[in-house]
């Protein structure tokens, strides 16, 4: 069994998740997650290198990733599916997708 953190936090690194996750922001994770869904936000590990991706599809415990900048991404569109084992966290902080559009609604 592989040890994971509780919480990880992680600075991105380049434009693949632009705009949604700029260069040079922290990022903060659950390493103790129980579902990975189409639309989360994952820290996973691809050739010892750790990335940051949009999960696209989800089939029989396998990962397809997508960058949000996908002209600037590397991602399974070249290096294909990934493993739930090779997810490190999901990020939580800071929110993105439906939750954070949900927040920023303005109340009438």
């Amino acid at each position: 069994m592989n040890f994971r953190w509780p919480l990880i936090i992680r600075r991105v690194q380049g434009h693949s998740m632009m705009p949604t996750l700029p260069p040079n922001q922290l990022v903060f994770g659950r390493g103790w997650f129980r579902k990975i869904r189409p639309g989360n936000v994952v820290v996973f590990d691809h050739d010892g290198i750790e990335k940051i991706k949009r999960v696209s599809e989800v089939k029989a415990a396998k990962y397809f990733m997508l960058g949000d900048h996908k002209q600037a991404s590397t991602d399974s569109r070249e290096f294909g599916w990934i493993s739930r084992s090779q997810i490190r966290a999901k990020i939580f902080w800071p929110m993105t997708g439906k939750y954070r559009d949900l927040l920023n609604k303005k109340i009438m």
